[in-house]
């Protein structure tokens, strides 16, 4: 291997490390089998953990949880007081919720089916295998990320659109729909011209660098 390949791989491997050391996983799960085993394999593979056998608790916990607290969340199906579905619909009223990684017990394929369709990222089933387990939690480490940034961006975004002029929020609106200047001017039976100072500033106001880059701000902003 090269020198520069070499440092590559190490300077991927630091970078994990340092994800793995900042992101913190919510184990929840009532059978104390189940919760101790997550919790030691997800220990080993450098994970800082927080293990919860009540549910209630950890919605509780979750409640408070900061934007800037990444990791996620691995959900056992069989809870006391609430399914792991109940659980898995209270998080996903949050719009910081975390990705979720659903265990059920082998061969239970409606549960494991109903979790996909509530949005988990992953379902193993019980026991649960260490390194698939580890695979699963870097990758939703990684899309709780990824949604984070997409977050911030939008928060940025709706900063800047609340600079617009009602008139320039309807531009930008019709504009990125695909409307012509001509086409925006006749529907507000204002001038082309207008239409063209109007597009101008909401050009410069949401900092965007071309139209293509504007419609990107006005999808991110519809998420």
């Amino acid at each position: 291997m090269s020198k520069s390949k070499a440092r590559g791989k190490a300077k991927a491997k630091a970078k994990a490390k340092r994800s793995r050391t900042r992101a913190t996983v919510s184990v929840v799960a009532d059978d104390a089998t189940v919760r101790d085993a997550v919790a030691t394999a997800l220990d080993r593979a450098g994970y800082t953990c927080e293990t919860f056998a009540d549910p209630q608790a950890f919605l509780d916990a979750a409640a408070g949880w900061a934007e800037g607290r990444s990791g996620c969340v691995v959900l056992e199906d069989d809870l006391p007081g609430k399914t792991g579905l109940d659980v898995q619909d209270a998080l996903n009223a949050d719009p910081n919720a975390r990705p979720i990684i659903f265990l059920v017990d082998d061969g239970d394929v409606p549960q494991a089916v109903d979790a996909m369709k509530g949005g988990a990222m992953e379902v193993l089933t019980k026991p649960v295998d260490a390194d698939a387990l580890s695979d699963c939690t870097a990758a939703a480490i990684r899309e709780d990320g990824k949604r984070r940034k997409r977050r911030r961006r939008r928060t940025e975004l709706l900063g800047r659109a609340e600079e617009l002029t009602p008139r320039e929020a309807q531009v930008f609106d019709k504009i990125t729909q695909g409307l012509a200047n001509k086409a925006v001017a006749i529907d507000f039976g204002i001038s082309e011209r207008t239409v063209e100072i109007h597009r101008s500033r909401v050009m410069r106001k949401m900092q965007a660098r071309n139209l293509v880059d504007l419609v990107h701000m006005r999808l991110t902003l519809d998420e």
